[in-house]
């Protein structure tokens, strides 16, 4: 049975970091004339009411999204985020917060596709409502994991994968990589974007260790810390995010490392940091 509700961590500092780097692909795919195709893996519900009651019951959004709504001076990538949110709150107010796939469909064009997974009994229904009425986007409730083979490659072969488990199962420290790798080989043009929580067990080493030993292709690693944790002080319970980038574009590695430092500052605690798992002598654009 799951558990984890993502509507309670809705613009949260994890979300901020892992869309962003979503907004910077999804910019890249659409430069060009040719369709793309999104997968969403564990999609949620497509966007969130942060005056609702969960929002407001654990109020993330606070430490998160809010820290960045009035910002100026922001680099790319934290811009075209910050542009996404605006076309959901019109008004200027900060009352709704887009999930992954109302991001992805803020870039779309009429020959895009979003294919849409989630599992979650209260969440699926919740997506299914979120994207009636759009023919361009199509939902699945599977397993994440095994719709990652299945559904990969899509018709539509330029595109990317978006894996952000909750990391209930502990298991998936290890599957992830696994079933990741299973897929690169099915359609080795598509990115994929793996995102994983740091917590105080450490698991998410086993994650790293695994796509690198297991992954081919180019592979870019950065995470964000939320918290500096002194001797005798209580343990937070995320104490960063972390993101994977598998195939990413030309100049992503320098775009998402300026946002991220951005983002760190701006948060005004922690630090972020980049680097390559991977990568060839030359990137393809």
């Amino acid at each position: 049975m799951l558990s984890y509700q993502h509507t309670y961590h809705a613009g949260g500092p994890a979300d901020v970091h892992k869309h962003i780097a979503l907004c910077l692909l999804l910019e890249h795919l659409a430069k060009k004339d040719k369709p793309f195709s999104v997968i969403d893996l564990y999609a949620g519900e497509g966007d969130y009411d942060l005056a609702g009651f969960a929002a407001q019951k654990t109020q993330e959004y606070k430490e998160g999204v809010a820290q960045l709504w009035n910002a100026t001076g922001a680099p790319r990538g934290v811009h075209e985020y910050l542009e996404a949110l605006r076309r959901l709150n019109p008004d200027g107010v900060l009352k709704r917060y887009p999930g992954s796939p109302a991001l992805a469909r803020v870039y779309m064009r009429d020959d895009d596709s979003l294919i849409l997974n989630e599992l979650h009994a209260t969440a699926f229904p919740n997506l299914g409502r979120w994207a009636r009425k759009d023919d361009r986007i199509t939902v699945h409730k599977r397993d994440g994991l095994e719709a990652m083979v299945g559904l990969t490659p899509p018709k539509i072969r330029r595109g990317l994968v978006l894996i952000d488990p909750s990391y209930e199962v502990k298991t998936e420290y290890t599957t992830v990589p696994e079933k990741l790798a299973e897929s690169v080989k099915k359609w080795r043009e598509g990115m994929y974007v793996v995102w994983y929580p740091v917590l105080k067990e450490g698991r998410h080493q086993a994650l790293l260790d695994g796509i690198k030993e297991q992954v081919d292709g180019e592979i870019f690693h950065c995470e964000l810390s939320l918290s500096t944790v002194k001797p005798g002080e209580a343990t937070p319970g995320l104490r960063g995010t972390g993101l994977v980038v598998v195939n990413p574009p030309w100049k992503f590695d320098a775009d998402m490392t300026t946002a991220g430092n951005w983002i760190a500052k701006t948060f005004g605690r922690g630090k972020h940091f980049a680097r390559w798992i991977k990568k060839s002598e030359t990137q393809e654009s």
